[in-house]
């Protein structure tokens, strides 16, 4: 690497060719880069569904769910089976291990599905296999208005022009509709006329699905040309449909009009939305993985606009959005990115009051970093709040390379006299070694991080690409163009003395350290030790929670609401937090969703006692109160709501918390526990309502047949349930009879009428067909008053419970160690067991992976300094520089009361490379001077301290300029990126200080511990 920065000053038209084509590979790269929030997570994920018209959660456990689970409990690289059970539906998702093919994964999980299909009941709907294709959460949210429509005209709007329109963008994974309704043809039943003509709801329903329906019916050859044939019995219209003869027993028929009223109606709502105090029909935009976020909400904003303008009948608002912090996060990391660029460069200028060579190594920092962009493009990464981070640290480390060749260079032009050219052939020969072995001091510390396990070694890998990327670029810069650029840039200078005016005061004081050095050394061994000390008192967290300006809250009531409870409860938490001047908007979404562009309607089943709720806030700069705040203080008015459970961070992302997962296979015992743990929860301070999602118990009618007398009229039990099923809600979604439209087909739902669902006694009195006629429903079966779950959640093959708890004033570490200390969890009764989950898991994956990963990191830098010394002992001197740069990283941090985070580890990690950094300039120089020189150990370490010491100090001043507006927490999302900068610049004030004082009294430890070895085993090689 020597002879390269001479070959560059020598022939500059193939360098500059060079760092063009980088430059304009990265323009493309970075014009083509992804924007996101966060990395994609890509973990292999499949679900499989299960649908059995009103089955009971406790009947599709044990029918269903245990059974898929047990098939799918086989198959390699499986990490969580996790199930969760609600009347009618099982879902089961099957968690991979990050790698595995999810192609393949897809294909094993359908074929175990599909070998236990003989077992599972006769009546559900085929199992649905399919793998998580989006990211889970919405980025986009609209509301649409057309007052000329009917509700569900526009309902049908928008499941159907709009989703299309949409979904034509490219990159929209799905469209959920929330409000609105679905039309169908409903026939309400008269019970009384049942009852005369002898005939049931389930017989009605049967009779209407095979003769309303248009069937093939073969084929023929009429004369010289081949025609179908086809069957048309389906209605063309309701007076039609009201004249169909339906068979009744003793070969009577009777017309579909005389056993009830036909109308076109809608299904019954089962879902709502709000917009402040409106109700009104919106629909959420979820895009694929992998997909831009960013450029996924700027095409579809382009598709509704277009579409817009199309319509003018219909109105579209946007309402939510989740990009709009990723663009504000976006553009402050650019802005801190500019700022501490231009800090760095300054204090170039401060240092050696030259404008040439301040403008040459302003230049080392975007020919280091367009390149990155073009690599990380053809890695397929994406700008996102994890890559920026790594690019704003390295901001001082980019130009670090280029100010020690720089220094260097005008040193020699300045002692010397020698002219520009001359120095810098010179000079970057003199700095090469050191130059290429602080580069590759930090790649080797940044990678293994890249190959952590779990959630935080593939979000660390997007870091890893981002920072090795940009530092070897930034190596290639300083060795190649930035010689160059001084050779043909630089005025010659008269020779003088160029020493800073501190360097006279810094040698007095390394003098005495090496006359004390034994005290020195054992110093800084407490300094480290009072360190560790330290860090054990900081409170840790996984990741801070930001000021996204915009929170998500849950209502839930208890089971057995209807979705006008839920709606009350929703209007009345509306009215509170409009009331707030943080406010700006309020969009609700009440029970169960539609996915829009499939056709399939919504759930006849879906939870009505369930909503989410999305509040967005005001900018940050008009409002007093932070998003945490806001919700602290909003928390306690809302938790007023009468019979509702109200909690933040519904989304997973706003609003910070605790999970306690226990699973067991006593079902009662787990909810003993899981109570036990709530209440002891509740009044601990520092948690804010806290509750689990164990089963609560829905009111519920049980129908008991009786055995001997349903045996001999030749009634089945699921005879009694289907009559009873198809005169209260009616039949099964999918084998509802269908009614043609021109566009499409409605269902036509039979059931009996409002007044005698309500009435039990009608209920009774219903006609159950046997194997000579009909009985009422009370002949062969009785009514009681009962109580079942009302869903169902199972982790691993085991029956589990979550218990979730907002967080006030104390992060996650601080609250896995309050619920570590509850004395149910102490005392965790036989059979339950405890498991890892949410923040906390992906906390302690973090900390484990990272005290692995800095491990390596560590030997491997032990071994490229090893190798690029061609000597083991002295890069030992170099990793004792190490732990000195942790104590100033964990006193700021306390002094600012910052938590250790993800963030504040990078900035450690960081530390590590910058430390060894540091320690190698002035090694490496000590060690030439020694060899070259011939000077003597204690000459040479005070000329390394002399010429070293300003570019260390400069390339510190300058990397804690770049962090300074991070630090400070400017812009949007600070509070993810000053905890990072904090240890950063406490961490480089204490290594900084202490290396320059402790390095060279190690030094002179590891040489006498040198020439000792070789004394002792150059005399025993001797012997032998």
């Amino acid at each position: 690497m020597n002879q390269i920065s001479a070959w560059a000053i020598r022939h500059p038209v193939p360098t500059i060719v060079l760092f063009l084509i980088l430059s304009l590979s990265g323009f493309v790269g970075f014009s083509k880069l992804r924007i996101n929030d966060m990395p994609d997570i890509d973990i292999p994920t499949i679900t499989v569904s299960v649908s059995r018209s009103g089955a009971a959660p406790t009947e599709l456990e044990t029918q269903v769910t245990r059974l898929v689970e047990d098939s799918v409990a086989g198959l390699g690289n499986v990490e969580h089976i996790r199930s969760t059970i609600n009347e009618s539906l099982s879902a089961t998702t099957i968690e991979f291990a990050l790698g595995t093919d999810v192609d393949r994964a897809t294909d094993d999980v359908r074929n175990a599905v599909a070998s236990i299909r003989p077992n599972l009941p006769a009546d559900i709907l085929e199992p649905t296999v399919q793998r998580i294709e989006d990211t889970g959460q919405p980025i986009l949210t609209f509301v649409v208005d057309a007052p000329q429509m009917t509700p569900d005209e526009l309902s049908w709007f928008v499941d159907n022009d709009v989703a299309k329109a949409i979904l034509s963008a490219g990159s929209v994974s799905r469209i959920e509709r929330a409000g609105g309704v679905d039309q169908e043809i409903r026939v309400r039943l008269d019970p009384d006329r049942l009852m005369a003509l002898g005939i049931t709801a389930s017989e009605v329903s049967e009779q209407l699905k095979t003769q309303n329906v248009n069937q093939p019916a073969g084929r023929m050859t009429l004369g010289d040309g081949e025609q179908t044939i086809r069957t048309l019995g389906s209605a063309v219209d309701l007076e039609t449909l009201a004249q169909r003869r339906l068979i009744l027993r003793g070969g009577r028929t009777a017309l579909l009009s005389e056993l009830g009223a036909i109308e076109r109606s809608w299904a019954e709502p089962r879902q709502r939305a709000r917009l402040d105090d409106r109700e009104v029909i919106g629909f959420s935009v979820y895009r694929s993985l992998g997909t831009g976020e960013v450029g996924v909400a700027r095409a579809v904003r382009e598709k509704v606009a277009a579409f817009a303008a199309e319509h003018p009948e219909v109105t579209t608002r946007e309402v939510t959005s989740s990009t709009d912090d990723v663009l504000e996060g976006y553009a402050a990391a650019i802005e801190a990115l500019a700022i501490g660029a231009a800090l760095a460069v300054i204090v170039v200028w401060f240092f050696l009051r030259d404008i040439r060579a301040t403008l040459i190594s302003s230049v080392a920092l975007p020919l280091s970093l367009l390149p990155t962009f073009g690599v990380m493009y053809l890695l397929n990464q994406s700008l996102n709040n994890i890559t920026l981070l790594g690019i704003a640290l390295v901001v001082g480390i980019l130009v670090d390379d280029a100010i020690v060749e720089i220094e260097n260079i005008v040193r020699h032009m300045r002692q010397s006299g020698k002219n520009a050219y001359e120095a810098a052939l010179e000079a970057a020969d003199e700095i090469g070694l050191a130059v290429v072995a602080t580069t590759f001091s930090i790649i080797a510390v940044f990678m293994p991080v890249g190959f952590m396990p779990g959630m935080a070694g593939e979000i660390f890998k997007a870091f890893a690409i981002a920072v090795c990327t940009s530092v070897f670029f930034s190596l290639v810069v300083a060795r190649m163009l930035t010689p160059l650029m001084c050779a043909y840039l630089m005025k010659p200078h008269d020779a003088q003395e160029d020493e800073a005016f501190w360097i006279p005061a810094y040698l007095r004081f390394l003098g005495w350290t090496l006359r004390w050095r034994w005290l020195t050394v054992f110093a800084g061994i407490v300094f480290f030790a009072g360190s560790m000390t330290l860090a054990q008192q900081l409170p840790t967290d996984f990741i801070p929670a930001s000021d996204r300006g915009r929170s998500s809250l849950a209502i839930e009531l208890a089971p057995g609401a209807s979705l006008a409870d839920t709606d009350a409860a929703v209007r009345r938490a509306i009215d509170i937090l409009t009331e707030r001047s943080e406010v700006l908007s309020v969009y609700a979404a009440l029970g169960t969703q539609t996915s829009a562009g499939t056709f399939d309607g919504e759930s006849s089943s879906g939870e009505v006692r369930k909503a989410i709720l999305t509040v967005n806030l005001q900018p940050r700069g008009d409002r007093a109160l932070t998003q945490q705040q806001f919700e602290a203080s909003v928390a306690p008015r809302l938790a007023e709501l009468p019979g509702a459970r109200v909690r933040f961070g519904a989304d997973g992302e706003s609003g910070a918390k605790v999970q306690v997962t226990l699973r067991s296979d006593d079902a009662d015992m787990l909810s003993r526990t899981v109570a036990s743990v709530t209440r002891e929860m509740q009044a601990t301070p520092g948690f804010q309502n806290a509750g689990s999602t164990a089963s609560l118990a829905r009111p519920e009618l049980q129908l008991i047949p009786h055995p001997d007398k349903a045996a001999t009229l030749g009634v089945s039990t699921e005879t009694i349930a289907r009559t009873v099923n198809i005169a209260t809600v009616g039949e099964a979604d999918q084998n509802l009879p269908k009614f043609n439209l021109e566009d499409r087909q409605i269902p036509i739902r039979v059931m009996l009428d409002e007044d005698a669902r309500a009435d039990l006694s009608r209920i009774l009195s219903l006609r159950v067909p046997t194997l000579t006629g009909t009985v009422p429903l009370s002949s062969v079966a009785d009514i009681a008053l009962g109580a079942g779950p009302n869903q169902i959640d199972r982790l691993n093959r085991s029956r589990s419970a979550t218990i979730e708890a907002e967080l006030v004033g104390v992060t996650t570490g601080q609250a896995e160690a309050l619920v570590a200390d509850l004395p149910s969890i102490r005392h965790l009764a036989a059979g339950v067991t405890r498991e890892a989950a949410g923040d906390g898991e992906h906390m302690e994956q973090l900390f484990s992976g990272f005290v692995l990963a800095i491990g390596s990191g560590i030997v491997l830098l032990l071994f490229v300094i090893a190798l690029l010394f061609n000597n083991f002992l002295q890069p030992v001197t170099i990793l004792t520089a190490l732990p000195l740069s942790l104590g100033g990283a964990f006193g700021l941090m306390a002094v600012t009361g910052t938590s250790l985070s993800m963030p504040a580890l990078i900035g450690i990690l960081m530390l590590m490379g910058i430390a060894a950094k540091n320690s190698i300039l002035l090694v490496e120089y000590a060690i030439a001077a020694r060899s070259e020189h011939r000077l003597d150990r204690h000459a040479a370490l005070v000329d390394a301290a002399r010429k070293r010491a300003r570019p260390i100090v400069m390339t510190t001043v300058a990397m804690g300029a770049g962090m300074l507006p991070l630090a400070l927490g400017i812009g949007a999302d600070a509070e993810f990126r000053s905890s990072m900068a904090i240890s950063v610049i406490g961490g480089l004030l204490s290594s900084t200080a202490l290396s320059l004082i402790y390095v060279p009294a190690v030094f002179t430890v590891m040489d006498d511990l040198d020439r000792w070895t070789r004394r002792s085993f150059g005399s025993l090689l001797q012997r032998h």
